[in-house]
């Protein structure tokens, strides 16, 4: 039936306004469906830029997390290496203790094997100095390439008793290892193997094990070293665990305002399904009610109204 032209202007509204509900309906099933606002940026409004810098925050924080966990692996090993250190230098100091008195008590001491326990202690420090994690040297600098500590050159091996801090042994770089944790902050956990506490323990060994002749002065320097490289070794530890400690809770930071971020953009994205649900029922109710009025407009002419 052709509709009047009375009827043509109150028609058009009317369905007009059944388009926006059924468009609004169909855009509140997708939030039903999806849980969120709008699938792309464009339904967010004046929210996009906040959700944006939300996210790209959230990134950038898991990337300072991956690098803290990172550089914490590097630490625990870094740790280990430096006890172990630290129990071989507190040997080779009981060894030149015992030595010291059999020499006082007896006015002689068997070198041959002391020299040749010094030898040995001094492979095993320059093998736990030149340790590698990950594919590089761990105290080296930045030079991860290299093994930071070579004694085979016969300038290092050529000891002499009084000594001099002598670092030829080392082939790294002054560059200590750092890690990024904030936007702000930068941790540095990097020792290098030229660091005092590894000089003065390599000098020490290096005096007994390089000299065929070991004399009373020569075991007393050896040992005021090595008990300085003992204290200088605690501090190296402390250094480590600090920075380590720093690391974590700057981790554990970023791992909470990941936590904050998320639910902060979560409250921004989603929607409660509960109430669309019940909107919908409601734009459901108000759409059935504009058809039938629409109908009811349509069907009007002047036979009607009069009969």
């Amino acid at each position: 039936m052709a509709m009047r032209v009375a009827t043509f202007g109150i028609s058009e509204q009317m369905i007009a306004a059944a388009l926006r509900t059924q468009s609004t309906m169909a855009n509140a099933q997708i939030q039903e469906a999806s849980g969120v606002v709008s699938s792309d940026f464009g339904g967010y409004g004046s929210s996009t830029q906040q959700i944006l810098n939300l996210q790209v925050s959230v990134t950038r924080s898991q990337s300072y997390i991956d690098a803290a966990t990172q550089a914490d692996s590097k630490i625990q090993v870094m740790y280990s290496t430096v006890n172990s250190v630290a129990d071989l230098i507190t040997q080779f100091r009981s060894l030149l203790l015992r030595t010291s008195t059999s020499a006082t008590n007896a006015a002689s001491t068997d070198s041959t094997s002391v020299t040749q326990s010094a030898q040995d202690m001094l492979q095993q420090m320059a093998s736990l100095l030149n340790t590698q994690y990950d594919g590089g040297y761990l105290f080296g600098g930045a030079r991860t390439g290299q093994a930071p500590v070579d004694i085979s050159s016969s300038t290092y091996a050529a000891a002499t008793s009084p000594s001099s801090a002598d670092t030829s042994y080392y082939q790294g770089d002054h560059e200590l290892a750092s890690v990024r944790v904030s936007d702000s902050r930068t941790v540095s956990y990097g020792v290098a193997a030229d660091n005092t506490a590894f000089e003065e323990a390599l000098r020490a060994l290096n005096l007994v094990a390089n000299n065929s002749s070991l004399s009373t002065s020569t075991l007393n320097e050896a040992l005021d070293l090595a008990t300085n490289a003992v204290d200088a070794v605690g501090v190296v530890q402390n250094r480590i665990s600090n920075a380590s400690s720093s690391i974590e809770k700057a981790s554990a930071y970023q791992t909470e305002y990941q936590s904050f971020a998320n639910t902060l953009g979560s409250d921004l994205t989603s929607v409660d399904v509960a109430a669309v649900t019940a909107q919908l029922s409601t734009y459901q109710a108000q759409l059935t009610a504009s058809y039938a009025a629409i109908a009811k407009v349509q069907s009007l002419n002047l036979a009607s109204y009069l009969h």
